[in-house]
Parts: C-alpha cells; sequence; structure tokens
C-alpha cells in the first residue's frame, strides 16, 4: 500500500474540473490507485452532490481539488477590449457579444461555504491548485482527517505548501494539459520538467512528492518514481475514458493526430494552461498588444464563444486541455486503464531489475 495515498497502486487520476466525474473517480479508486473530482468550477451545491455520488459508488479514497487563485483583478478598459477583440467571432455565429465578464468561478481561498461543506461530507483528500489557504483551513481539515495535497511549479512554492504543514506536493511540469499551477501569474516561471522538478522537490522537501504532467502509461510511471516520487498523476490518459465528461469534439481532437500540437497560453482563461492548438488560441494570441482578463474573467468570454459556436456546430472555440503526451492516450474503460497500467509499471520494473541483476553477475 501507497503510504501517502492509502491504496494499492502508485496512481492518482488528476482532477480535471470538468471532465472528472462521480464514475470516474470512483472507478479509479475501486481499481485501487486514487480517483479525484474537480469542484474549481462547480457551486458549492453541485460539489456536495458530485462528492456524496462519489461517495456512494466507492468506499475507498478519493481526493477532491479546489482552486485557490488569488481573487481577480478587474479592469474594465482590459476587459473591454478582450471583448472587442472577439467580437467578430460572435457575430460569425450569430449572437451578440457580451457586454461585461464575469467572474465565474469563487476561489475557495474566500469561499466559507465550500469550506465547511468539504469538513462536513469529510473526503480522503482534499488538494489545492493555483496556491494554497490559509493555515488555519489546512489545520481543520488535518484535524478533521481529511489529508492535503497542493500543485507546485517551482522549489519555492513546494517550501511554501511544506511551511503551511500540507502533507504531499504534487510536482507539475510544464508538459501537464491543463491549467499551471503556479501561485502566481505574475512572477517568472521556471518552466521545469516534470522529472528535473520531481528531483529538485524530493532533494529539498520532506514532503512525499507526486509526479504530474506529460505521464501517460505505466513506463512513464516508473521513471518518475525512480526519481524519488511516490506516485504519479495522469490526467490526459484518463479523458477518453467512457466514464469522463469529455464531450464528442474533445474525445476526436485527442484521438487526431490534432493532439501532437498543444500549446500553454493564457488567452482561453486568464491563467496559462496547456491544451489542443485550435481556433480560438489562435485567435486570442493574435491580438497585437493585447492582453487577456484576468482568470477567471477571460474564460466566461470564452465559455460564451464556445457555447455560441457549438450552436453553429463549431468546436474549434473549445478548452479541449491535453498534455504533452497526449498522443498516447488510450479508449479504455478506467478500471481497465488502471490495471494496464499498473502491469506497464510492473513489467517495467522487472526488467529493470533482471537488467542490473545480469550486470551485477
Amino acid at each position: 500500500m501507497i503510504e501517502l495515498l492509502g491504496t494499492a497502486h502508485p496512481i492518482i487520476q488528476a482532477p480535471m474540473a470538468g471532465i472528472s466525474t462521480p464514475a470516474l473517480a470512483a472507478a479509479v479508486s475501486n481499481a485501487g490507485a486514487l480517483g479525484s473530482l474537480g469542484i474549481g468550477a462547480s457551486s458549492v451545491a453541485q460539489a456536495r452532490s458530485t462528492i456524496l455520488q462519489t461517495q456512494s459508488l466507492t468506499d475507498k479514497p478519493f481526493n477532491v481539488n479546489v482552486f485557490c487563485n488569488a481573487p481577480p483583478r478587474r479592469d474594465r478598459n482590459i476587459e473591454a477590449a478582450w471583448i472587442s477583440h472577439f467580437s467578430a467571432l460572435f457575430e460569425k455565429f450569430g449572437a451578440k457579444a457580451p457586454e461585461s465578464l464575469n467572474e465565474i468561478y469563487q476561489t475557495f481561498v474566500v469561499n466559507d461555504e465550500a469550506f465547511q461543506m468539504l469538513l462536513e461530507v469529510r473526503p480522503a483528500f482534499v488538494s489545492f491548485h493555483f496556491g494554497i489557504p490559509e493555515v488555519e483551513k489546512i489545520a481543520a481539515f488535518r484535524e478533521a482527517g481529511i489529508k492535503t495535497l497542493a500543485t507546485a511549479t517551482k522549489l519555492q512554492e513546494a517550501r511554501t505548501i511544506e511551511a503551511a504543514g500540507i502533507e504531499g506536493i504534487i510536482a507539475q511540469g510544464i508538459e501537464a494539459g491543463g491549467h499551471r499551477g503556479v501561485f502566481d501569474t505574475r512572477a517568472e516561471d521556471d518552466q521545469l520538467a516534470t522529472l528535473p522538478l520531481v528531483r529538485l522537490l524530493v532533494r529539498n522537501s520532506r514532503l512525499p512528492v507526486v509526479a504530474a504532467g506529460g505521464i501517460m502509461d505505466g513506463h512513464g510511471t516508473k521513471a518518475a518514481l525512480d526519481q524519488g516520487a511516490v506516485a504519479a498523476q495522469l490526467g490526459t490518459a484518463f479523458i477518453l475514458c467512457p466514464e469522463s465528461a469529455a464531450d464528442v469534439g474533445y474525445r476526436a481532437n485527442l484521438k487526431s493526430c490534432r493532439s501532437g500540437f498543444t500549446r500553454l497560453t493564457s488567452v482561453v482563461s486568464g491563467r496559462p494552461a496547456r491544451g489542443i492548438v485550435n481556433q480560438l488560441i489562435e485567435h486570442g494570441e493574435a491580438g497585437t498588444g493585447l492582453s487577456p482578463a484576468d482568470y477567471p474573467i477571460a474564460y466566461d468570454l470564452a465559455k460564451q464563444l464556445h457555447a455560441a459556436a457549438t450552436r453553429g456546430g463549431n468546436n474549434e472555440f473549445a478548452a479541449h486541455w491535453a498534455g504533452q503526451g497526449a498522443r498516447l492516450a488510450r479508449e479504455l474503460p478506467a478500471a481497465q486503464l488502471v490495471k494496464i497500467l499498473v502491469e506497464e509499471f510492473t513489467e517495467t520494473s522487472a526488467q529493470a531489475s533482471l537488467s542490473n541483476h545480469g550486470r551485477s553477475v
């Protein structure tokens, strides 16, 4: 059993807000790994329902992830210019561009209702992305018997996580799909790859480290463990599972050659995130001299544009988040995928052991 996770296998299914479901998280946990839910884009009522549904499907531990970004910095001029940059696309799809944008997600750091809800439903794990909450909340989770994890993209963030009393670090490399877990988007991003980041954090932290970013199979998991990680977190690898909430367009893109072309960009949501390159990303980045509205304000516009385009049968304006290993994605039920990941990891470990034994003879 993996000591930090309480699971049979050193594998975590990444939370993936909007894509992970109770069926996916439960299937992964029932298969001996750690399933996850991403509730950062959910209302408190929706999040509670999702967690309770997952608890009805498994008695194994699973993780619930929340967003701990700083509240958005509102700037009317930047937001108006951002709307204007996309207005012609709304017209193309027979829709009117919004007059203003909204903060569609409330950050967990100010959402006391979400905090109290988690204390009530008590998932085995709560993980933090984009930063961490105040230490009093972390201590309350610990007192309630809830383990905590947090994403770090650099050593400085990892040290902040350790000092706050969090129990494990998720080391997110630049290869990862979806949103970068950087604490401060205005600070320089070290852009470390997953394995060097894992090694750096293992050498400089007392906390167990989970590797995340670009890992798609058991061989990648073994490579991460060889660097000192206690487990690997895989997200893109689980998107094609039938239990995920990915729609037809997302699945088609991930199964096509387009999945080999991903880009890290802030133009979709207002924070750096890696996704399959499409017209939404290309148009957003073509705005010379423009800055996207802050997160999640920019995401409000992207979601409204995607809705308008989808009504016209166009899937080019969706956020199809994917990591650099996306071409390796497999369309399998979640439990079967976990089984194969474990077989690959075990086979790789056995081959390495045999090879080392041969050299020692």
